[in-house]
């Protein structure tokens, strides 16, 4: 019985395009005296940060409560032990803004409603639906793997048949700065965001049947 001869070659592929979502997480945190004041107090500017960033076009499904704490605040006294000093409440609040551009005057409208009671825990670009950018990633895996193993076949004096699996790695994507023309995200007021492009990558491992070349044939002459 003859074995089939199989190549299994692995193709790698990235696609860039330019981010059309943000995704801002702000958190709340206020102390106050009493438990009952630093929440209610704390709800207030939570409840105008949220007004804030739907006045500057986020929409209510793009805002979401991602967390909530009240705990008391203590500190050491001499001859006393610990003592409750205050009580601090904080929430957190993640809100998706497109397009980034709109990010700038949005975070600073928010600002301006949290006073100093809000922190910026950090910002992150992406793409409210990636499917795109990783077809195209996928389709440069999979012409990656088909010209190694193409050349690994030809090195072996057969040539590509079937297909006979295919699998698909974990993509990931990371930011990369935009090369040419750079822009930045134009803001009246607050910290501007630097417009760039995000990297998508795909991986994929492919299996071909190989074919065994035929061999030249010659002929004679007659007689």
């Amino acid at each position: 019985m003859t074995m089939t001869r199989t190549i299994t070659v692995t193709g790698e592929g990235t696609a860039e395009a330019v981010p059309d979502l943000l995704t801002l997480t702000l958190a709340v945190e206020v102390r106050r005296d009493s438990a009952g004041t630093a929440y209610d107090d704390a709800g207030e500017v939570a409840s105008a940060v949220t007004v804030a960033l739907r006045g500057h076009g986020v929409a209510g499904l793009d805002l979401r409560t991602s967390g909530l704490n009240l705990r008391a605040e203590l500190v050491w006294a001499e001859n006393q032990g610990q003592k409750v000093s205050g009580y601090v409440a904080s929430t957190t609040l993640v809100a998706r803004v497109s397009p980034p551009t709109a990010a700038p005057s949005a975070i600073s409208a928010a600002v301006a409603a949290g006073g100093d009671s809000l922190r910026i825990h950090g910002i992150e670009q992406g793409f409210a639906d990636s499917s795109a950018v990783a077809a195209q990633a996928q389709e440069a895996a999979w012409r990656e793997a088909e010209a190694k193993a193409a050349r690994f076949a030809a090195l072996a004096g057969a040539r590509l048949g079937q297909v006979l699996s295919i699998e698909q790695r974990a993509a990931h994507g990371a930011p990369v700065p935009m090369m040419g023309d750079m822009k930045r995200a134009s803001a009246s007021e607050g910290v501007a965001i630097e417009a760039g492009s995000m990297a998508v990558s795909a991986t994929v491992a492919v299996q071909w049947e190989l074919v065994q070349l035929e061999p030249a044939s010659t002929s004679r002459d007659a007689g």
